[in-house]
């Protein structure tokens, strides 16, 4: 048997970091949580609590703060908690730190921009010493930080891999499922954020229930056509980290990618500064990767056109009302 992953490094010292970093604590095991910022550091680790981001929820006994590098060479496992985006860079300044073949887990959910990749593709082309994985699902930071009941999965293709970490970081709050379709995880958590922002547009229109039962059943449709595409398999996108996070974020302005929706769908707003909705930096990508294979996201691609200035709200769902009746595929 492999050694046990009991030092667990989380690089990335925001709300879903210091989310992560309380599980894993939970969990039983070390945890060191890094930073940049060495003010917010200090702070976090005079008070005991991220106060920017998670204000009341105390810091596990067992999270280790810290604005050094260094102290992730030590960790068995680490959890990459930066936005899709600033995956690669984040990646590539760690990974002189990482020793050869440590795990690096991206909590990412998006694809990258300019390159078509997914994020488990991105690590392995900005740290190819690491072993990479992916840690998605339906979770909000603050439900996770404060350990009430969460469930998401974890993936990597590596034999055993994503067993041994949902074995490490799971407990009695945190419950992960373990899987080797990668893909199918990765393109759960990127379609369903820009299909969140389609939510929010409907609630911000107000526009029924019944509109958005229909939007998330039908935005579903889309994802799933997307992920076959790729290759991934059907179970994986009905599960966790695609359906039931296509749930969850479509459902509440707690999600920034909702909350974006609601905002362009009241007064054709924009996100209020400093709330990033990772929806809205994947839509063009994701459309243009569906549109290569030949899938149809016309949810997708509403949203995208919106976002990019070519309609207007109203365009925009007039364009989907009065698309030919067909068959429900």
């Amino acid at each position: 048997m492999p050694p046990p992953l009991q030092r667990i490094g989380v690089a990335g010292a925001g709300a879903w970091g210091t989310a992560l970093a309380n599980a894993a604590a939970r969990a039983g095991r070390e945890v060191v949580l890094w930073g940049r910022d060495d003010r917010a550091i200090a702070a976090m680790r005079a008070t005991r609590e991220n106060r920017p981001y998670l204000p009341g929820v105390a810091l596990a006994d067992g999270v280790e703060p810290t604005a050094d590098a260094e102290a992730l060479a030590a960790c068995d496992a680490v959890l990459l908690v930066v936005p899709a985006q600033a995956s690669r860079a984040a990646a590539a300044e760690l990974c002189p730190h990482l020793a050869p073949g440590t795990p690096l887990v991206t909590c990412a959910k998006g694809i990258e921009r300019g390159t078509s990749l997914f994020m488990t593709q991105v690590l392995a082309e900005a740290c190819p010493q690491a072993r990479p994985a992916i840690l998605s699902g339906p979770s909000f930071a603050v439900d996770v930080a404060a350990g009430l009941p969460t469930a998401v999965t974890l993936a990597a293709r590596e034999p055993g891999l994503a067993e041994a970490l949902a074995a490490a970081l799971g407990s009695s709050s945190f419950r992960l499922y373990h899987s080797d379709d990668v893909r199918g995880v990765e393109i759960g958590g990127a379609a369903k954020n820009v299909l969140a922002i389609a939510a929010g547009i409907v609630g911000g229109r107000a526009l029924g229930a019944s509109a958005a039962a229909a939007l998330i059943a039908r935005g579903f449709a889309e994802l799933a056509r997307f992920g076959r595409a790729f290759g991934a398999r059907p179970e994986t996108l009905a599960g966790l980290s695609g359906l039931g996070d296509l749930i969850l974020t479509c459902s509440t302005a707690q999600s920034r990618n909702y909350a974006l929706g609601l905002s362009l769908g009241r007064e054709g707003g924009l996100h209020p500064a400093g709330k990033l909705a990772e929806g809205a930096l994947t839509a063009r990508v994701l459309v243009a990767m569906a549109q290569a294979q030949g899938v149809e996201m016309p949810i997708a691609a509403a949203v995208e056109a919106v976002l990019a200035g070519h309609w207007n709200v109203d365009q925009a769902i007039g364009s989907l009302l009065a698309r030919p009746q067909k068959a429900e595929l």
